[in-house]
């Protein structure tokens, strides 16, 4: 008896500390100790604890629904590798690691695992579903340091997850990406904590730092060398002037 009473305690206490995230499109139930934000068109979960935000991010996106908007379309592009460039011009490849079918409360969604196919050294797990008018994303990414730790929180985040029924006629209320755009493509917002700027499959553009501190180093060799220049003609000038002060002796 005194199990069963410790045991509902405990389950009254984890209950209470449970938070539902939602949208017009989705819902789950965030970890502990974790807010979620919007940025554009995506939605940007992480944890409150600063030293733990570059672990794992969470990622919810919407889009309008074009043709390429089907599971089958989804399972076709998440079975292929992911190519984006590095602010240093590398390109980046992922590894697919598997990509499958799964029912989340009466929800079919495309499950798909990739090593680095959003951020260097971190995978992702994309759960991609069409409901309505609208194709949704929620995609899990951490490093692969902290994987193993991360499946379980993640694991429990995806079996709450319910996607909702949007019509066209509401679509153009929310904050969505465009019907041309695609879902699964650099879900993670450049310039967030956890990834810095990148360019993805030819779009957006690189950091401009090393071109500033190439205009710098030219900026200071410029004046170095006009410093130089001043000296030696002030130089010049002195030992003309002792020249001919030693001719009239």
């Amino acid at each position: 008896m005194k199990k069963v009473v410790l045991l509902c305690a405990f389950l009254v206490s984890t209950s209470s500390y449970a938070k539902l995230f939602s949208t017009e499109f989705v819902q789950f139930q965030l970890p502990t100790g974790w807010e979620c934000t919007l940025e554009g068109t995506e939605w940007l979960c992480q944890s409150d604890n600063k030293d733990r935000q570059k672990e794992a991010i969470i990622i919810m996106a919407a889009k309008e629904r074009g043709s390429q908007d089907t599971l089958e379309g989804y399972t076709s592009y998440l079975k292929e590798k992911k190519t984006y460039t590095l602010p240093n011009r590398k390109s980046q490849v992922s590894e697919p690691r598997y990509t499958k079918l799964k029912v989340v409360n009466d929800t079919k969604w495309v499950d798909s695992l990739h090593l680095a196919s959003e951020v260097p050294g971190f995978y992702t797990r994309y759960l991609a579903t069409v409901k309505g008018d609208l194709g949704i994303a929620v995609t899990f990414s951490t490093g692969k340091d902290h994987y193993d730790s991360y499946q379980p929180v993640f694991e429990k985040v995806i079996e709450s997850m319910r996607a909702f029924v949007i019509k066209k006629a509401q679509v153009a209320k929310y904050q969505v990406k465009k019907k041309d755009q695609n879902l699964l493509e650099a879900n993670i917002p450049p310039g967030s904590i956890m990834t810095g700027p990148r360019v993805v499959q030819g779009q957006g553009e690189a950091p401009k730092k090393k071109q500033d501190d190439t205009m710098l180093y030219i900026v200071l060799g410029a004046l170095v060398a006009g410093f130089i220049a001043f000296k030696k003609l002030k130089g010049g000038g002195k030992s003309g002037v002792k020249k001919k002060k030693k001719k009239k002796a």
